[in-house]
């Protein structure tokens, strides 16, 4: 091997090293490499992606927490809009309680397209109720 081939293999990885870098599975990489969203080369049967094309595929990646609804950042945190699995995690709850708080009313969340999102207000709001029931009970009980 030469020292440009050795060089090359170091600033290359593989579908599998590809998806354990980004955190997903093989399949997402065979996706994005299809739909031509990450470049990869076919040498013989095996992919090869450069370091510096899973970089770039990295930063334009799709995250939820970049999406736009009427070019309006949809979870915009510093003007204190959050998704449903953002609150839960800062309640450290699962989003089914969350989901269900909204349902029954106990917590206010407005729909953006497909997306709920809950304002700090209304998580305050929520926060207060509930810590002021569990209170009432521990004092009760």
């Amino acid at each position: 091997m030469t020292e440009n081939t050795i060089e090359e293999k170091k600033s290359a990885v593989s579908i599998t090293e590809a998806a354990k870098i980004n955190n997903v599975t093989r399949q997402a990489i065979y996706v994005a490499i299809k739909l031509n969203k990450l470049k990869a080369t076919k040498e013989t049967t095996r992919w090869t992606i450069s370091l510096q094309d899973l970089e770039d595929y990295k930063a334009q990646k799709y995250s939820r927490l970049k999406s736009v609804y009427q070019g309006e950042l949809l979870f915009d945190n510093e003007k204190g809009f959050f998704s449903v699995n953002q609150v839960a995690k800062m309640l450290n709850v699962p989003a089914q309680k969350i989901y269900y708080a909204t349902r029954i009313g106990a917590l206010k969340a407005h729909r953006k397209g497909a997306a709920w999102i809950i304002h700090t207000n209304d998580l305050k709001e929520y926060q207060e109720k509930h810590l002021a029931k569990k209170t009432r009970e521990q004092q009760v009980g």
